[in-house]
């Protein structure tokens, strides 16, 4: 696992580490509560991939990293990067970013963002691609901040159907 960390700006308390096996009963629920809050769930939505119960697992290094972001002792958000199944071997994708609530605003999105896109072009790949919901404004707004541009469409296959925006940008 890529072993970038970061700690929060002065005077706001989360750090981000990298995942250990420990911490996927709570990475798992925090997917499944972000994606619920969004209504994101049901078939086509990544709260349905078999990875969710144990993302250590799913994100090897080199060619992956995945990131947890603790506040107050607790795992409260979390991100990474992987190939794109049925992409490029240049195109990597950014997966399973998600925060709580008591995270949102305090600029973890920006930090974690910054170690995965870093972590990514180490690792070798060109361009990063993402897969969203519309309604997740907040999101797309922070990925349009680091740079990724809206796509016409989806790219690979992610198994993520439901999802109806598309984002990418270039690494390096």
């Amino acid at each position: 696992m890529n072993t970038a960390t970061a700690s929060a700006p002065q005077g706001t308390a989360f750090h981000i580490r990298p995942m250990t096996p420990g911490d996927s009963s709570a990475v798992a629920a925090i997917i499944r509560s972000v994606m619920t809050e969004f209504g994101a769930v049901g078939t086509g939505f990544s709260i349905e991939d078999p990875e969710v119960d144990d993302m250590y697992s799913a994100y090897p290094a080199p060619a992956a990293g995945f990131w947890v972001v603790e506040r107050d002792g607790r795992v409260a958000g979390c991100g990474g990067f992987a190939a794109l199944v049925g992409g490029d071997a240049d195109t990597c994708e950014l997966r399973k970013m998600y925060f709580m609530p008591e995270l949102r605003g305090l600029g973890a999105g920006h930090a974690l963002m910054e170690i995965v896109l870093d972590a990514a072009a180490s690792a070798g790949y060109r361009r990063i691609y993402l897969e969203t919901l519309a309604s997740m404004e907040a999101a797309r707004a922070l990925y349009t901040r680091h740079g990724f541009e809206p796509l016409d469409g989806p790219l690979g296959c992610t198994g993520h159907g439901a999802c109806n925006a598309f984002m990418a940008r270039p690494l390096g």
